[in-house]
């Protein structure tokens, strides 16, 4: 699409399987994974993903495994989610975002939704529709403050204001918006991408993670019946998994964005020449390589059981939400998000390095996995977390209840 221009009609949305087991969403998101492997480079280069492709991800069914069961859902664990993210990331992670605020979503309905609610939005999920966000903007003294209002007419709500980094927005049915209330309240209101008062403008002119939509939403007097916005502001007054949740999804995506980069690395390896002072006859076998596909080896196993650990402790935390539990999820995720992070940026100049100047031709686009581990990675910085993991490790500081930690 060009810059800058209105995104055109959502889709229509198309039915979807209901998944029923972690097993089952693990073999899916493999199986898709795979076909879209061949388009990871076109998909980069168009900055783009074709809606084909998106619609074929939401008609697996993975877009609903996090709906509770008493709604029809799988509720797969948080480990499964996030081996699912890095599955569909590892291959093209702009399409591994896509879905990371859906799952949020899903989660603030669970969280913060009244039983009607719940009914009619997690039934929209198991039927195929998806969310993207309209949160973050680009203004403000921080991430956290929201300049976009809500004022209550009625039985409808108005909504007006400017929103960036709206993730996956032009493949979205439903765009969640966040806005400040008359009382300085935060709240959620869900509706349709089409409606009346909202626009999808394409200006998303990163780097990396190129194909995520994550540009603009305008909203102008967007009018919204009463009944789909959801009280924000009470999800951190008491202790959630919301926050340990949202890091989770984004540290699987820097997990996959790694595990996609160390398998190029291998092939690029097996082509690759020798260097003339190696005394080898394949660059297979030269020891300093070697070398450094161990190292990469090494972190990748912490990072997965790492990964895999923090999805455990949001399992624990989940029906016990209480200070201590939460906080040792947060901490759990915290210590995965910054192995996933280091291990992301590493292992894509790695590819670069160790694949030789061949990995550099652009018809290959190699370079995309450095370019998305760079630009996904800034989501939150990830300098703070080793602070408040050694605040709590040696002082039992509990982190701070947000979505940043």
């Amino acid at each position: 699409m060009p810059s800058d221009t209105v995104v055109s009609p959502a889709s229509a949305v198309a039915p979807a399987r209901v998944i029923a087991t972690d097993a089952e969403a693990r073999a899916a998101a493999r199986a898709f994974a795979e076909t879209v492997r061949p388009h990871a480079a076109q998909i980069d280069a168009d900055r783009r993903i074709p809606i084909e492709i998106v619609d074929a991800f939401s008609a697996t069914g993975l877009w609903a495994i996090t709906i509770p069961r008493e709604y029809g859902g799988a509720e797969v664990s948080h480990a499964t989610l996030a081996d699912v993210i890095a599955t569909v990331s590892a291959v093209e992670p702009s399409l591994g975002q896509i879905p990371q605020n859906h799952f949020c979503l899903v989660e603030d309905i669970r969280l913060s939704g009244t039983p009607q609610q719940k009914e009619f939005f997690f039934g929209l999920v198991l039927s195929g529709a998806r969310f993207a966000n309209a949160f973050s903007e680009a203004g403000g003294k921080n991430v956290a403050e929201i300049q976009t209002r809500l004022v209550h007419d009625g039985d409808e709500v108005v909504v007006t204001g400017s929103k960036f980094y709206s993730t996956g927005s032009a493949y979205a049915h439903w765009i969640p918006v966040l806005a400040v209330d008359e009382d300085g309240l935060e709240q959620l209101v869900f509706t349709e991408r089409d409606s009346d008062g909202l626009t999808v403008v394409d200006d998303w002119s990163a780097f990396g993670q190129r194909a995520t939509s994550s540009g603009s939403v305008v909203l102008e007097g967007l009018r919204v019946p009463a009944d789909r916005v959801f009280p924000m502001h009470t999800e951190y007054e008491n202790p959630t998994i919301a926050g340990p949740f949202a890091q989770l999804t984004t540290a699987a995506i820097d997990l996959g964005i790694a595990r996609g980069a160390i398998r190029e690395t291998h092939d690029a390896v097996r082509v690759a020449r020798p260097w003339i002072d190696s005394g080898v006859d394949s660059a297979a076998k030269d020891p300093l390589t070697l070398e450094r596909l161990g190292r990469l080896d090494i972190d990748l196993a912490a990072a997965e059981a790492l990964t895999e650990k923090a999805g455990e402790a949001i399992d624990t935390a989940k029906p016990a939400a209480d200070e201590a539990n939460v906080a040792a999820a947060s901490i759990a995720v915290a210590r995965a998000k910054v192995l996933t992070t280091e291990l992301s940026l590493e292992a894509s100049t790695r590819l670069l390095e160790l694949g030789g100047t061949r990995a550099t031709l652009g018809a290959k686009a190699l370079d995309r996995y450095w370019r998305n581990a760079r630009v996904h990675t800034l989501h939150d910085p990830v300098r703070w977390k080793p602070v408040i993991i050694g605040d709590y490790a040696l002082n039992g500081t509990l982190p701070a209840r947000h979505s940043w930690i």
